[in-house]
C-alpha cells in the first residue's frame, strides 16, 4: 500500500514540476481543483482520500486519507454530470497507455507540442499534461486564453472544451481535440472530436472511430468498452463489468446509449436521462442539439419530468438573447425528430449549469424548473 499525494498547485510549470517527482518516485496522485471554495475543497479531499497535501507553501500529512495499492497512480474524481462524482482509481499502466495510443494517433510527423488549457482536475486536462511526462510530447505553457501567443512560441495541438470554440480562433494549430459537451455541427477541418471519460483514461474514441487497442460493443443499448486505457476500480467500490457478444465478463458498461455499427460509434446520451414519453424516446444531448441551432438561442439543456398523461413531458430550459421563440424550437423538433419530441415545456433562464469541461449538470435541471 501507498501513500495518495494531493496536488495544489494551479495550472503551470510548477504542477509539471510536481507531476514529474510523482511519475519519477512512483508515488500515486490526485489533482485538486483550484476553483473550489476552503469547504468544497475539504469534501474533495475527502472523497479521494488523500493522505498527503502537497502545494506551493509544502506538504502537509492528512489524518482522514486511506493508502491505494502499489499499482494505482492516479486518483481522480468524475465529472459529476450525472450525479456525485466518484473517485476512480487508475493504473500506472492505463496511465501508459493512454498517453502512447494518443502521442501514436496524433503524431504528424513531428512530435507535438501541447498548450494545456483544461483544468487537469480533470481528466481531459491532465492528460495533456501526462502525454509530456510519460510519452514523447512538449509542452508550451502561458497565459490558458492566450492561444496566438501559444502557437507563436510553438504550440502545435491543443485539447478544449465547445466553449473555446466560440471564443477563441484555434485554426493555426495542427489539431484540436475537441471534447467534453456535444460537438457542434459545423467545426473546421483540424478539430477532433472526441468521446471517453474519466474511467476510460481520457477519450478512446476520435471521430466516431476507437482508438488502436480500444474496443468498443452494444449491450442492450448501453456502450460497453474494453482497453489498456480503462480504471481498475472505485475507491469505494470494483468497477462495474458486463457480459460482451464474446461471453466474457470484463466490459466495462459506461452508462452512455449509442450503436456501433461498421467501425463507427453513435453516441445518444447519458441512460439515466433519456425521457419516455407517451411510449417514445427522446435523447435530451439530441433534441439539444436541434435547439441550439436556431437563432437566438445561447444554450440549452433538455429534460424530462413526470407526468400523469405522457409518463414523462419533455421540458427545454433556454437562454436566448431575449427573443422568445417557442413556435420555432417546437416545429423544429417535430420536423427533425418526430412530433413526440416537442417540448411540452419551455422554460426562459439565465444560464444553463455546466462541468469545467461544458457537460451539462443534468442533475442540477430540476433547480430551474
Amino acid at each position: 500500500m501507498a501513500e495518495l499525494i494531493a496536488l495544489d498547485f494551479d495550472l503551470g510549470p510548477d504542477l509539471e514540476r510536481a507531476l514529474w517527482h510523482c511519475i519519477e518516485h512512483a508515488t500515486a496522485f490526485c489533482v485538486l481543483d483550484q476553483r473550489l471554495s476552503a469547504r468544497q475543497g475539504l469534501d474533495q479531499l475527502s472523497a479521494l482520500g488523500a493522505t498527503v497535501r502537497w502545494g506551493p507553501d509544502g506538504r502537509t500529512a492528512l489524518t482522514t486519507g486511506r493508502a491505494v495499492d502499489d499499482e494505482v497512480g492516479l486518483v481522480m474524481l468524475t465529472s459529476g454530470s450525472s450525479g456525485p462524482p466518484k473517485a476512480a482509481e487508475i493504473t500506472w499502466s492505463a496511465l501508459r497507455a493512454s498517453a502512447r495510443i494518443t502521442q501514436s494517433t496524433l503524431r504528424h510527423g513531428s512530435d507535438p507540442v501541447w498548450f494545456p488549457v483544461l483544468p487537469p482536475s480533470h481528466i481531459g486536462g491532465l492528460a495533456v499534461i501526462l502525454r509530456a511526462i510519460l510519452d514523447d510530447a512538449a509542452l508550451t505553457w502561458g497565459d490558458p486564453t492566450d492561444f496566438a501567443g501559444a502557437v507563436s512560441r510553438g504550440a502545435t495541438h491543443v485539447s478544449v472544451v465547445r466553449a473555446h470554440l466560440a471564443r477563441h480562433d484555434l485554426s493555426p494549430f495542427e489539431v484540436v481535440l475537441l471534447g467534453g459537451a456535444r460537438p457542434p455541427s459545423l467545426r473546421e477541418a483540424n478539430v477532433i472530436t472526441t468521446w471517453g471519460m474519466t474511467e476510460t483514461g481520457s477519450g478512446v474514441v476520435y471521430d466516431a472511430t476507437p482508438l488502436p487497442g480500444v474496443e468498443l460493443t452494444v449491450v442492450d443499448g448501453e456502450i460497453a468498452v474494453r482497453s489498456p486505457t480503462l480504471f481498475r476500480s472505485y475507491r469505494t467500490m470494483d468497477r462495474p463489468k458486463v457480459v460482451g457478444p464474446d461471453g466474457a465478463d470484463d466490459w466495462f458498461p459506461t452508462g452512455d446509449g449509442g450503436t456501433f455499427i461498421d467501425g463507427r460509434l453513435s453516441v445518444h446520451g447519458r441512460l439515466a436521462y433519456v425521457i419516455n414519453t407517451g411510449g417514445e424516446k427522446v435523447w435530451p444531448e439530441d433534441l439539444e442539439g436541434v435547439i441550439a441551432g436556431l437563432d437566438h438561442v445561447r444554450d440549452v439543456a433538455v429534460t424530462g419530468v413526470d407526468d400523469p398523461q405522457w409518463g414523462q413531458r419533455v421540458v427545454a430550459l433556454v437562454v436566448s438573447d431575449g427573443e422568445r421563440i417557442d413556435d420555432e424550437i417546437r416545429a423544429v423538433a417535430a420536423e427533425r425528430l418526430g412530433p413526440w419530441a416537442k417540448p411540452k415545456v419551455i422554460r426562459y433562464v439565465a444560464a444553463i449549469p455546466r462541468t469545467a469541461n461544458g457537460k451539462i449538470r443534468r442533475s442540477d435541471l430540476a433547480y430551474l424548473q
